[in-house]
């Protein structure tokens, strides 16, 4: 081998010696902080659960007790959460949906001391003591509120996201003023947008638990 290959494998082998070098200590030093946050990072707390107390302190926060599905909470909330957001957020009872969070849709319908609302347009705090039912506390699987089976019976759903919304406004529907035809019961129904269009069988669901009661 010649003087000049000599010099450009030695050459070569330096470069690949030093692009090597370079990217190991890269990996080195992009691996090490990590290594040690990870050692460092405490482990993770496990889910909570539904409790009495919320877990979490936050700033600015207000005490309220809310008496959901027959439940009494005693919470600590932003002033300015709805209730939807409580619901769902603070006290994981996702069942009621957001939707719009403008009221236009009825996704987030429950009953407040027997009375449906769009729980997305008012706050928690106007609801200290109010007795307030979700979709959780209408019927469970196993045991089954008739309008949540007939909703099953007659396919009134097909996404389902609207369906808690709409099984809530049925329900308080029963014990309101409606005339006995569909028109009647689709005007009262009329807050409530399923997008899938899944109408009918949501009127159907709605008549036949009229006429079993």
């Amino acid at each position: 081998m010649t003087n000049q290959k000599k010099d450009s494998h030695a050459s070569s082998v330096s470069r690949r010696s030093f692009l090597s070098g370079l990217g190991a200590a890269g990996v080195v030093a992009t691996a090490t902080p990590m290594v040690a946050a990870a050692q460092a990072a405490p482990a993770a707390a496990p889910a909570s659960t539904l409790t009495d107390t919320a877990p979490e302190t936050i700033e600015g926060a207000i005490p309220v007790t809310l008496r959901v599905n027959g439940k009494v909470l005693q919470l600590q909330v932003d002033p300015r959460t709805t209730l939807l957001d409580c619901l769902r957020e603070t006290i994981s009872l996702t069942g009621t949906k957001k939707g719009c969070d403008h009221g236009q849709c009825g996704a987030c319908t429950v009953h407040v001391n027997g009375r449906r609302i769009n729980s997305c347009l008012t706050l928690a705090a106007m609801h200290e003591g109010d007795e307030i039912t979700t979709i959780e506390g209408l019927g469970q699987p196993g045991n089954l509120h008739p309008m949540q089976a007939s909703f099953v019976k007659h396919d009134g759903y097909q996404c389902g996201y609207c369906t808690s919304g709409q099984i809530m406004s049925a329900v308080a529907l029963l014990n309101e003023k409606c005339g006995p035809s569909d028109t009647d019961v689709k005007e009262l129904m009329s807050g409530n947008i399923c997008r899938c269009g899944a109408y009918s069988n949501i009127v159907a669901a709605i008549q036949d638990v009229r006429q079993q009661a």
